[in-house]
């Protein structure tokens, strides 16, 4: 444990199985609503409805609703009505997944940072080991060496 310790946890056997089981359940119960599948393409053209459009989407289909002689033949206000109720309860999913999948990337960001800082100090302290020709250290240092994320030293050619 570093002197700049933030987070000290383990995820055991039983809470893996748990959090697989609740992902397979999860996929299983919104299996039937995300059925689409977006290009690139059809991301950018697609008209994107966000908090404020959410009130206005919301505020017209109600006066549609009371006013049905304003709603144009072609338009299913009915479907108009479910595509938004649908609309509405994906974007509150999204929210409550947003702020855990926020929750998990800060931990993970700190977990990992804290075990790569942990492992530079220990290849340092191995280097300089195999420097002073501490046996044993020498195959250590090598072996880690080839895999050390750090800078690679460029060759200098002549011609």
């Amino acid at each position: 444990m570093s002197l700049n310790n933030k987070i000290s946890a383990k995820i055991t056997v039983e809470q893996s199985a748990a959090i697989d089981a609740i992902f397979e359940e999860f996929k299983k119960v919104l299996a039937p609503l995300l059925i689409i599948n977006l290009t690139a393409q059809e991301r950018r053209e697609t008209l994107i409805m966000g908090e404020k459009s959410l009130a206005f989407v919301n505020k017209t289909l109600t006066y549609a609703k009371q006013n049905p002689n304003l709603v144009p033949n072609y338009i299913d206000l009915e479907e108009a009505i479910n595509d938004s109720n649908l609309a509405a309860k994906i974007y509150g999913i999204f929210q409550q997944l947003s702020t855990m999948l926020r929750a998990m990337e800060d931990t993970g960001l700190v977990a990992g940072s804290e075990a790569y800082q942990a492992a530079l100090s220990i290849y340092h302290s191995i280097k300089g080991a195999s420097r002073s020709n501490i046996p044993g250290t020498q195959v250590i240092y090598d072996d880690l060496k080839k895999r050390f994320p750090g800078r690679k030293k460029h060759i200098a050619t002549s011609e």
